[in-house]
Order: structure tokens, then C-alpha cells, then sequence
């Protein structure tokens, strides 16, 4: 392990107090409470702006707008239909999306796969994406300045998407959406909206793995989801 290497793992587990700048070639993050121009953020060209989804993730590839940047391997903007009557909307990415670059591709995200096709839709088919683009230390909740800091972009990617239904996946991803620190057992699977758009709060897929008896619940929520896309294809067909 080369000393840039050790450097970041230890950093990576809280060693804040090891000075890491002279071991790496990054950009300096802004400091907690600093915030920093959407423009800024990606080297000048405002993500914001960009006209679709794919045009936003090349803007966002180089954001420094937080300090998870620092230990990032790289943005993981969002994946899916572009178009998506889904979207899912998770916490952050873990190791496995920081290296490949992709949301839920570890097994919480192999689970999630799994789940879709018995309410009769594919991973193709949904859009997903996280609070936070970059991967917090150690998997760690993102913490408040760094969800604000990307929550303008994840709602960019929601107006872009248009999509009937957004589900949230774990306490992490309700509390930064909708703003609630009661536990998610009190308020999964009841239906609320945000920005004009549909909401179910569910489970993370991770806390599935971790809590097996839970997914009859998770089951129930996904029900609700189904019928509720039934409802709208119906609806959509009468106007037809």
C-alpha cells in the first residue's frame, strides 16, 4: 500500500488529524457551511442548466461542491429510464458504487433488482438515484450541509425524469426529503407528496439484508406501489 493509499484509508475511517493534502493531488472541499455556485461546483458549467441527464452527470463529474469530494472516487450521478414512472431515491452511494459508478449495484441494490419484477418492473424500467452523489467516509449518513448541498441537483434530475412516483428508501432519505426524524416504521408505506410529486417511504433494501422479517412489510409497501401505477395506466387510458 503506497503512502497515499494508507492515507486515505485512515482518513477514510475518521483520522482527520492525519494531513492528507500533501499525499494527494485533489482539489481542496469547501469547508462545513461553505457553499459553493452549482457553476463553481463543476469547473464552470452549471449543472443546473443542462438540458437533460446524461448533459447534467458530465457537468457534475468534477463537483467539489461539498467536501465528500475529497474521498470520492467518483460522482455517482443516477441510472435508469429517462423517463421512469419510478423513481427510487436512496441515501449515498456505498464501495461498490463509489468504484464502478452506478447506484444500488451491491447486494442492497441486487436485492432491490430482485424485488422489482413481482410488481411487474425491471431495474430498465425505474430511474434511482441517492441524496448524495459521492460516498460518505466509512458509510457514514451524509450529513446535513452535504445533503443540502446536493439536493439541487437531485431535484434537477426529478424535474427531468417527470416521474408519477418517487419511493424512498430508508429513515436517510425521508429525513433529507421530507424532512422527518421519526423512525421510518412509524410512516412507511403511507403515502404523502413533495413538490407536487407522489411519495412512498419504504425500507432500504440494506436494512432488508440486515433485517429479514422486514420484507413482508416492504412487500406491502411494493403493493401499494403497484396499484397505485395501475391506477394512473387506467387513468391515463380513459383520456386516450
Amino acid at each position: 500500500m503506497s503512502r497515499r493509499d494508507l492515507l486515505m484509508y485512515l482518513d477514510d475511517f475518521g483520522w482527520h488529524d492525519v494531513d492528507t493534502a500533501s499525499a494527494t493531488a485533489r482539489k481542496p472541499a469547501p469547508q462545513a457551511g461553505k457553499t459553493i455556485s452549482p457553476r463553481a461546483a463543476a469547473g464552470g458549467e452549471d449543472p443546473l442548466a443542462a438540458g437533460d441527464l446524461a448533459e447534467m452527470a458530465r457537468r457534475l463529474a468534477d463537483c467539489r461542491r461539498c467536501r465528500l469530494c475529497q474521498g470520492r472516487t467518483q460522482v455517482v450521478f443516477g441510472v435508469g429510464n429517462p423517463k421512469a414512472k419510478v423513481v427510487f431515491v436512496g441515501e449515498g452511494p456505498g464501495a461498490d458504487e463509489d468504484r464502478i459508478g452506478e447506484p444500488f449495484v451491491g447486494r442492497a441494490g441486487q436485492l432491490l433488482n430482485a424485488m422489482l419484477p413481482s410488481i411487474g418492473l425491471r431495474r430498465e424500467d425505474v430511474y434511482i438515484a441517492n441524496i448524495v452523489k459521492c460516498r460518505p467516509p466509512a458509510n457514514r449518513d451524509p450529513q446535513p450541509d452535504e445533503a443540502a448541498a446536493c439536493m439541487p441537483f437531485l431535484k434537477r434530475q426529478l424535474e427531468l425524469v417527470k416521474p408519477e412516483v418517487i419511493v424512498l428508501l430508508g429513515r436517510v432519505a425521508a429525513r433529507f426529503l421530507l424532512g422527518t426524524t421519526a423512525p421510518i416504521s412509524s410512516y412507511r408505506g403511507k403515502w404523502t407528496v413533495w413538490h407536487g410529486y407522489s411519495v412512498l417511504p419504504t425500507y432500504h433494501t440494506a436494512y432488508l439484508l440486515r433485517n429479514p422479517a422486514a420484507k413482508r412489510e416492504s412487500w406491502v409497501d411494493l403493493k401499494q406501489l403497484r396499484h397505485r401505477l395501475q391506477e394512473t395506466s387506467e387513468e391515463a387510458g380513459a383520456k386516450s
